[in-house]
C-alpha cells in the first residue's frame, strides 16, 4: 500500500453531512429528477443525503473501480445505469482526475453531474459541486480513517 500524499483533508462525518446538504441546495432549482445513479462506493453517502433533501426515492449506483487505497489504478466497470441519463442526477464525492467522471458522462451524458469535491483537473467534468481542493490535496473520507496522532506539519516537513 501506497502512502498518502503529504497534503490531506480529513473530512468528519458532520462536515460530509454538511456539505452534502449544501449539494442539494445547489441541486434543488435545477430539478426535478427522476432519480440519483450514486457512483460507487464514495457518491452513496452523498447520494443517500442529497436524496433525503430532494425527496428522490429512485436510486440506482454506478459501480466503477479506479482507486487503490492512495493509488489510481485500471478503470473497471463493474454496473452501469440505463438510458442516457436524461432527468437524471449523477452524485459522487469526489471528481480527481476525471478519468472516472469522463466514464461515467459516457454512460449517462444527458445527466446532471453532482460532486461534494472537485479537483481542478475533473473540475470541467462536472456540472456542480461545492468545494474546490487542489490537485495534490488527498482527500479523507469519514469512512477511510479512524482518529489518531498525526505529527505537525512543520516536523513533518523536517523529517
Amino acid at each position: 500500500m501506497s502512502a498518502p500524499p503529504d497534503k490531506s483533508f480529513p473530512v468528519t462525518w458532520e462536515e460530509l453531512h454538511r456539505n452534502a446538504k449544501a449539494l442539494a441546495w445547489r441541486l434543488s432549482e435545477m430539478g426535478p429528477f427522476t432519480g440519483i445513479a450514486a457512483v460507487t462506493r464514495g457518491g452513496l453517502v452523498p447520494a443517500a443525503i442529497v436524496a433525503r433533501e430532494l425527496d428522490i426515492r429512485l436510486i440506482d449506483t454506478v459501480c466503477i473501480i479506479s482507486y487503490d487505497e492512495f493509488s489510481q489504478g485500471q478503470l473497471k466497470v463493474l454496473k452501469g445505469v440505463p438510458g442516457d441519463g436524461q432527468n437524471w442526477l449523477i452524485v459522487d464525492d469526489l471528481v480527481d482526475t476525471g478519468r472516472t467522471a469522463r466514464a461515467v458522462r459516457e454512460m449517462l451524458p444527458k445527466a446532471h453531474f453532482a460532486t461534494i469535491y472537485a479537483k481542478p483537473a475533473g473540475k470541467p467534468l462536472v456540472d456542480t459541486y461545492v468545494t474546490e481542493v487542489s490537485q495534490d490535496t488527498w482527500i479523507l473520507f469519514p469512512w477511510d480513517i479512524e482518529p489518531q496522532f498525526i505529527q505537525p506539519i512543520a516536523k513533518r516537513r523536517n523529517g
